[in-house]
């Protein structure tokens, strides 16, 4: 039987010549290729926690010392946090009920001057804090610490703003409940964040600080806020990282030709004299003395000044290197890469506006507010604005602060609903942008609410004021053009009446 089979298997077995060559596969995508291009081209396969947590004490550091030291980091930062934030993200709620909102309103706008738990800023002030933490460091923390009524405050809670390297990155272990923490961070089973470990001092306060201390705190408690880039990924990344080289080495080489310029602007000039012979003596250009010494005085020049030389000395100037006429044009091309590095525009960073129209400068500063929305609505409004509005919200209604709808206990969504409204952006072309809102408007294109919302405002509040300002203006029998209810004239404005189609009767 195992004759047959070999035998088989020779017969059906092609021949030598007829078998195809053997070929080597070559790589599709030319990126993908082993050249002398890619030679020392480092890639690994690492996950984004690996990759991250392994260098993020230096990132952090680098990018600190960055924005504490060079102009251009802390220009890109500030530009980030006051487009973020601005004034503020403010909610608006949308309950149902309007004494509801009203109240929400007004007891949401006291409670702002006393959310800090150090006392310095109000929640908005802390927005920026926390939005400022986060770009440089990577992440940030806000705590959220409950309070007892003797405090005093309208509503018992407060905000406590806590750096990155307060959670320790480093801090990984198996529980005996058999959580997980991973990068400072409990996990249950599941994976459900469940609580975070930090220091009761900042990792820097050499007096104070014991790495061995840590206290768990209740995710619950918690409000992280950073960019989770890749899926799975645990801690940020600082918002300069792709740029820190390039302004490091961009500000040294700044220096340097600063430096180059100071000493080319050193005017130093040589007196040369003929060589003496026999008993001739050298002398002095000013005095006419035979020079005693090795060293030849060294003659100081002052604006104004006429200097005589003797007969046969003459006089040569020092000529240093000057920055070149390329300088501003390498300085432009390499800040430009580092702002793009950082997702901001070169224009917004330096104010540099040569070559701009106001078309050019519209796209520009549309691309840039597309990122600055994102940022806003899926980082800074969910991530932190939304899990403090709704520890406040309960605080607030079981301390009395708040009334509590009969509808809330059975749905109390409709309730804790909310948006968050960013700053308005400012006009490019005010005559231009008000037009093109007026007329979205009348075209059934969008909603006065919702043009009223962009700008950062609530409609209801601007119904009232305008309410208010007509009934101000009717007691004093004022008429403004501002007043709709009224032409340009000052006179009524005309009413339609609707045609009859039939007979009066």
């Amino acid at each position: 039987m195992s004759e047959l089979r070999l035998a088989l298997d020779e017969s059906l077995a092609p021949a030598a010549s007829s078998r195809p060559p053997v070929r080597r596969v070559r790589n599709s995508y030319d990126a993908a290729a082993q050249t002398r291009r890619t030679l020392n081209w480092f890639a690994p396969g690492t996950t984004a926690n690996s990759s991250l947590l392994a260098n993020l004490t230096t990132l952090r550091d680098r990018s600190r010392a960055a924005v504490r030291n060079d102009g251009v980091a802390a220009s890109i930062i500030d530009k980030l946090v006051r487009n973020i934030v601005g004034t503020g993200v403010k909610p608006l709620s949308q309950a149902v009920d309007p004494e509801f909102r009203k109240q929400l309103h007004a007891l949401w706008a006291r409670w702002t001057d006393e959310s800090d738990a150090d006392g310095l800023l109000d929640f908005y002030g802390q927005q920026s804090q926390a939005v400022r933490s986060w770009l440089e460091g990577g992440d940030c923390y806000a705590r959220i610490r409950l309070r007892e009524p003797k405090d005093g405050l309208s509503v018992p809670i407060q905000i406590q703003i806590l750096e990155s390297e307060m959670c320790p990155h480093t801090y990984n272990a198996v529980l005996a409940n058999g959580n997980r923490v991973k990068a400072g961070i409990e996990f249950s089973a599941i994976g459900k964040r469940v609580a975070y470990y930090f220091h009761p001092v900042r990792p820097g306060d050499w007096q104070d600080f014991d790495r061995a201390v840590l206290r768990r705190v209740p995710a619950d408690a918690i409000a992280p806020l950073y960019d989770p880039l890749r899926p799975g990924q645990l801690r940020g990344l600082p918002r300069l990282t792709q740029a820190l080289i390039k302004l490091y080495e961009l500000d040294k080489y700044d220096d340097a030709t600063l430096l180059r310029q100071q000493l080319a602007n050193m005017i130093v000039a040589y007196i040369t004299r003929p060589q003496a012979t026999g008993d001739e003596a050298a002398l002095h250009p000013m005095t006419g003395e035979p020079i005693v010494g090795a060293e030849p005085p060294t003659i100081s020049m002052e604006p104004g000044t006429t200097q005589e030389l003797a007969p046969g000395e003459s006089m040569e100037f020092s000529e240093p290197p000057e920055a070149g006429n390329g300088y501003a044009d390498f300085m432009r091309v390499q800040l430009s890469a580092a702002c793009i590095s950082a997702g901001v525009p070169y224009e917004v960073v330096t104010g540099d506006m040569r070559g701009l129209n106001d078309r050019t400068m519209r796209v520009i500063v549309n691309e840039f507010r597309r990122g600055i929305q994102a940022s806003q609505h899926q980082i800074l409004a969910f991530q932190f604005c939304r899990p403090i509005f709704r520890a406040w919200l309960d605080r607030a209604f079981l301390s009395g602060a708040l009334p509590i709808p009969a509808a809330f206990l059975t749905d109390p969504e409709p309730w804790a609903s909310v948006k968050w409204m960013p700053p308005k952006w400012p006009y490019i072309h005010p005559v231009q942008d008000v037009e093109a809102t007026r007329a979205a408007i009348r075209d059934g294109l969008t909603s006065r609410q919702a043009a009223v919302s962009e700008n950062g405002e609530d409609a209801e509040v601007i119904d009232a004021e305008q309410a208010a300002d007509n009934q101000r203006a009717d007691d004093l029998g004022l008429t403004y053009d501002s007043d709709a209810r009224y032409a340009t004239n000052g006179a009524p404005r005309a009413v339609d009446e609707p045609e009859q189609t039939g007979a009066a009767v």
